[in-house]
């Protein structure tokens, strides 16, 4: 390598991030591509609350590295299929080592769905419905430290409570707002981490 070369790496920098995704590639790939960006897809927020509600208990990075293998499990998440399984269904799924295998979180999975197929048919449509709790558009925060970041918000208390009144499982407080920080309902990236500003331009 020349020396013009050397000089050149040399001055490439790291962007600076958010501290949770630590080295792991995989977990980077996450954090810079998805977590924080405004989600208004009706169906994709319905995949992303059921798999927060698996994630209780795990460590989110347990569900990712997971994801396709949920995927592929449950009809590609799509939740006027999922509303129609049936215990036979369940068995298989309990049957699937892809897949984080809790009898209560795959029977919620399904509960959700047919909630989600009544707000569909008979709401203001999920993602509507969701949005409509921020005004439709995404909350800027801007902490320094993730000591900061709260474990819930009277947002997601309140979200919360009107997921589990229209029949939604797996929707706790601290659950919602796991899935608002990732469907970029809240912008939780630090104000240091270069996706913040990022991220904030994306919001309507």
């Amino acid at each position: 390598m020349s020396a013009s070369s050397a000089k050149a790496t040399d001055s490439v920098k790291v962007p600076e991030r958010c501290p949770w995704p630590k080295d792991d590639a995989f977990y980077i790939a996450y954090h810079d591509q998805e977590w924080g960006v405004p989600e208004y897809d009706d169906r994709a927020l319905y995949e992303k609350l059921v798999l927060d509600g698996f994630q209780a208990g795990l460590s989110w990075i347990t569900i990712l590295r997971k994801r396709d293998n949920f995927r592929r499990a449950f009809d590609g998440f799509v939740p006027e299929k999922i509303a129609r399984y049936r215990p036979a269904k369940v068995e298989r799924l309990m049957a699937d080592a892809g897949i984080v295998r809790n009898r209560a979180k795959i029977e919620g999975a399904v509960l959700s769905a047919r909630g989600w197929l009544d707000i569909m048919e008979n709401g203001p449509g999920f993602s509507k419905l969701l949005w409509n709790f921020l005004d439709g558009k995404p909350k800027t925060n801007h902490y320094k430290s993730t000591k900061q970041v709260p474990a819930e918000t009277a947002t997601s208390r309140a979200m919360s409570k009107e997921l589990a009144q229209r029949g939604f499982k797996f929707c706790g407080p601290t659950i919602v707002y796991a899935f608002m920080q990732a469907t970029g309902m809240v912008n939780d990236h630090l104000i240091k981490c270069y996706r913040h500003e990022a991220v904030q331009k994306l919001g309507r």
